[in-house]
């Protein structure tokens, strides 16, 4: 893995040593830092060191041994720089001189021993290996610790006893079980805490299936359970970055739905021209007394029917959201559902299904809301017959004003000559003398109402302004009219009237009669605009009150046709086409990688335990 010639490899070569004459310890040997590429090592090779070097000495619980040479300068030695950097403060540092039998002669390494050349907290200790002659020699440990002891003895007598292997390897030991009661207690919690987390994920994986038909069970009411929880908003994990569930489907009714309702207009597409239209269409081919109720009406039905699509898609979101309810029921059952990819799936189709099925008879119902309101336009309704009662005393008051108007006209006109009035049963006479127009002020309130609006329609249509359309007798009588005329007696005579204009002969020839215009906008006349401004004020009024009516009832049809159905039938739907016993294997069965993750976390659980049972046998031990 590091190649055939000086490269390096991150793996690390594990050896055990077990003697009876060597402390506890744990050494880890680095590679000495390299500044030139030698045999097959790359460019980086430094790089490469470095960073395999600072990944073990980063670590706070270990110990550094900083290796220098004493027959170079200690102010040159890369271990001490790299120590010093990872920890300033030295307590985790210890300094190892080697080769004190190389040095110079009449050198000697006195001073760095003593920590006068670079001083280093935990101490500096010198020793002599064994050369490569004594390897190729087969000098044993035993005969080279011999030689060590006798060289400290005659070079440095004074230091002989604070330096050499033994010493340092009863240092190490000494520091180490120092280190570790220091670090012990946030070891110990830290350990801890890692139990808690492996045993919390191995718990999420749950444990081997014993009895599928239960465990099956078990999931779908859990499932089941979660659903309705998120729904009626008891989850027990509550989303706090946005809405669902239920608060979703509650915006939905009292917000979208509900703002979008408000915002139609009740004469939105509806110009006056529209509905002078409307009002003439029903009237079919005779001109109308007074406004026809139909024409409110089918108004009115025609803004109703604006409602139906708005309705719907509240259904439709509604839907959607009850859909995405599925992703949000909670970190148990989503980790039950990562386990059992197969289950998961099935669960999605018969909840999906569920609601494909409710959504038809849902819809339908809210179209059933729509068509009631269009079935019976309620014109006693308590809300409307306000309106309606008003908009009759104003149209009262207005003809009154106008017939008092029209009652002026015979003063400005030639009295001689009397305006007729037709009338389908009886003549009226013409109104020629102050006291026959007294005498019609007089008449009673129920003849008057109903005259004043008639006289003033036919005065207004029948009667040209500025000359009169009737004929006198000689004798200054009026002629009846021609209607009263025509009676149906044999032998009864033409009016003369009639006979002159047959016989004119200054008669112009009759034209041809124009094509009937379409809609042009125009300025309307006093009783069109009238008429409108009351068909208007009618259909506001009729239209608050459906459009209120089906912003309440819409949201209760969805609740009871689809949120409520499917909450109270959910479980048996799952149940029904789940819990079976042939699927029970199928369904049940594990993704890969779950039952990877579920052993990789066993595993880490029982070393983090038997760690954590190590700390605690700690206990005093001497120290040298």
């Amino acid at each position: 893995m590091a190649g055939s010639n000086k490269g390096i490899c991150p793996e690390p070569i594990n050896l055990k040593i077990y003697s009876t004459s060597v402390v506890n310890l744990t050494l880890i040997d680095l590679p000495g830092i390299t500044k030139v590429p030698v045999g097959d090592q790359p460019e980086d090779i430094e790089s490469q060191i470095r960073q395999l070097v600072l990944k073990y000495i980063c670590n706070p619980n270990s110990i550094i041994l900083a290796v220098v040479t004493a027959n170079t300068d200690m102010a040159t030695s890369e271990s001490l720089k790299l120590s010093k950097d990872v920890d300033p403060d030295g307590r985790r540092t210890l300094a190892v001189v080697t080769k004190l039998d190389l040095m110079d002669a009449g050198t000697d390494a006195i001073d760095i021993l003593c920590g006068r050349v670079i001083p280093v907290k935990l101490g500096i200790i010198g020793v002599v290996n064994r050369s490569q002659q004594d390897i190729m020699n087969n000098k044993s440990i035993q005969d080279a610790l011999k030689d060590e002891a006798a060289f400290l003895q005659r070079k440095y007598p004074t230091l002989a006893n604070r330096n050499g292997t033994p010493y340092l390897a009863k240092t190490l030991n000494r520091l180490l079980m120092h280190h570790i009661r220091d670090c012990l207690p946030e070891l110990k919690t830290r350990v801890n805490v890692m139990v808690s987390q492996f045993q919390t994920l191995l718990n999420s994986y749950g444990e081997d299936v014993g009895d599928k038909s239960q465990t099956l069970l078990q999931i779908i009411t859990k499932f089941a359970s979660s659903y309705c929880s998120t729904i009626e908003g008891t989850a027990k994990n509550i989303e706090t970055t946005e809405l669902c569930g239920g608060a979703r489907i509650c915006y939905i009714f009292h917000e979208t739905f509900g703002k979008t309702l408000d915002s139609i207009h009740p004469l939105a597409g509806l110009t006056k021209m529209d509905i002078l239209t409307a009002i003439r269409n029903a009237t079919g081919p005779r001109p109308a007394l007074f406004i026809p109720e139909v024409s409110f009406e089918l108004l009115v039905k025609r803004q109703i029917r604006r409602l139906e699509e708005p309705s719907l898609r509240c259904v439709e979101l509604v839907h959607e959201e009850m859909q995405r309810i599925i992703q949000h029921c909670g970190t148990e059952v989503q980790q039950e559902m990562l386990r059992f990819p197969k289950l998961h799936e099935r669960i999605i189709d018969v909840v999906t299904h569920l609601l494909r099925r409710r959504l038809p008879p849902t819809n339908q119902m809210v179209e059933n809301l729509v068509a009631v309101e269009l079935a019976y336009i309620n014109t006693k309704h308590p809300d409307f017959h306000k309106d309606a009662a008003l908009v009759s005393s104003l149209l009262k008051n207005s003809e009154t004003d106008h017939v008092k108007h029209n009652r002026r006209l015979p003063s400005t006109t030639n009295t001689t000559s009397s305006p007729v009035i037709p009338n389908s049963e009886t003549s009226v006479k013409s109104v020629n003398s102050q006291d026959e127009v007294t005498s019609f002020s007089e008449q009673s309130k129920d003849q008057q109402g109903h005259q004043m609006a008639l006289g003033n329609w036919l005065l207004n249509n029948l009667v040209p302004q500025g000359r009169s359309n009737s004929t006198s007798s000689i004798d200054g009588s009026p002629v009846r009219n021609w209607e009263s005329s025509t009676s149906p007696h044999p032998h009864a005579s033409p009016i003369p009237s009639v006979e002159v204009q047959k016989s004119s002969p200054q008669q112009k020839p009759v034209n041809l009669l124009p094509e009937v215009p379409a809609q042009t906008p125009r300025k309307l006349s006093e009783r069109e605009q009238r008429d409108c401004d009351v068909i208007e004020r009618l259909i506001k009024s009729y239209f608050y009150i459906v459009r209120k009516s089906i912003q309440d009832s819409v949201p209760k049809a969805v609740m009871h046709f689809l949120v409520n159905y499917v909450k109270d039938n959910l479980q048996s739907e799952l149940v029904t086409h789940l819990y079976k016993s042939d699927q029970a294997n199928v369904l049940l069965s594990e993704s890969e990688h779950v039952a990877v993750r579920r052993k990789e976390a066993a595993d880490m659980l029982k070393a983090l335990t038997q760690a954590g049972h190590i700390i605690s046998e700690i206990r005093e031990t001497h120290m040298w």
